[in-house]
């Protein structure tokens, strides 16, 4: 397979970290994009990954940063702007003459939904869709990521979560790297599809309970909060995400404005897919990321295991 040159958007995300891998595996060159020099992005320079700075809501940036690839990653975070942002990258993707994009969305996306952040994702989608671009879109449901994000709780034994009988198939950002490279070694078979995907098993929060108190060995007591006491434990000194544990663990990094007149729009969107959630809209499994990715999707138990460190 010949070598070409692929943009990653956030490239210091979870999904977008895993991408990167699995590119440089593959042998391609990559470029990522990122908002400012840190110890992320000097890690990825450091491994011979091209990186330019800029801001997705800059049209200038992301024309510098799609000249001369032929095919990208596009993520935004859950934050207001990503119509704005998809159509410059499409604009800027057509003059650059890029042949394959795939487009992080996400389970909830739909024209119906009640968060904003999802609606704007399905609007995303039909944007790059009328664009003419070949362009596919993934849905990931629930990132097993959730948990880091979930850690110190964990650490306490706990797993007090808004979530009650619902379930999903938690699929790890590896996982999701893998299906992105795959779709971008030959795009144009994909163009227009959409992905969701999922890991191997369904489990309710009380069963993901049982399941860490399993392989890490300690009791982990699940219990269905209110999504204020939620947000209190989330916010609260005890309870604060361990270093590097943010939204961007679901969605990509966090960051700028992240208000609509009256409420959080972060909060906003959590408060309405947990209710998703329990109506059955992140429920599902196939066998996609072993199709698109090349393997099987891990395991909640190989999950847990490989971050151990996170939870005890």
């Amino acid at each position: 397979m010949s070598s070409i040159k692929i943009l990653v958007t956030g490239a210091t995300g979870d999904t977008g970290r895993a991408t990167v891998d699995e590119l440089l595996a593959r042998g391609h060159q990559v470029r990522a994009l990122a908002h400012g020099r840190d110890e992320r992005s000097e890690r990825l320079r450091a491994r011979g990954v091209e990186v330019v700075y800029g801001d997705l809501l800059d049209f200038g940036q992301v024309r510098a940063a799609l000249d001369g690839v032929q095919r990208a990653y596009f993520v935004y975070p859950i934050r207001p702007g990503i119509l704005e942002a998809t159509a410059y990258f499409a604009q800027a993707a057509k003059e650059a003459g890029v042949d394959g994009i795939v487009n992080m969305s996400q389970k909830s996306a739909r024209e119906d939904a009640k968060s904003h952040a999802a609606t704007d994702h399905w609007l995303s989608e039909r944007v790059f869709d009328w664009s003419g671009l070949t362009v596919a879109h993934i849905r990931p449901t629930y990132f097993a990521e959730w948990l880091i994000y979930l850690s110190p709780l964990i650490k306490a034994g706990l797993l007090h979560v808004p979530f009650g009988t619902g379930k999903h198939a938690p699929i790890a950002a590896e996982d999701q790297g893998r299906v992105i490279a795959g779709i971008l070694d030959d795009p144009a078979p994909h163009k227009g599809k959409i992905y969701p995907l999922y890991g191997p098993v369904e489990y309710t929060y009380e069963e993901t309970a049982v399941v860490l108190s399993r392989v890490l060995g300690k009791r982990v007591e699940y219990k269905q909060v209110d999504f204020e006491t939620f947000l209190a434990l989330q916010s609260s000194g005890r309870q604060s995400p361990t270093e590097g544990a943010s939204s961007r663990n679901m969605y990509g990094e966090l960051g700028g404005k992240t208000k609509r007149i009256g409420d959080s729009f972060v909060v906003q969107h959590l408060k309405e897919v947990a209710i998703d959630h329990q109506n059955g809209v992140f429920e599902g499994t196939n066998d996609l990321v072993e199709k698109l990715g090349g393997r099987p999707p891990m395991t909640l138990e190989a999950f847990i295991e490989k971050h151990r460190a996170a939870f005890v």
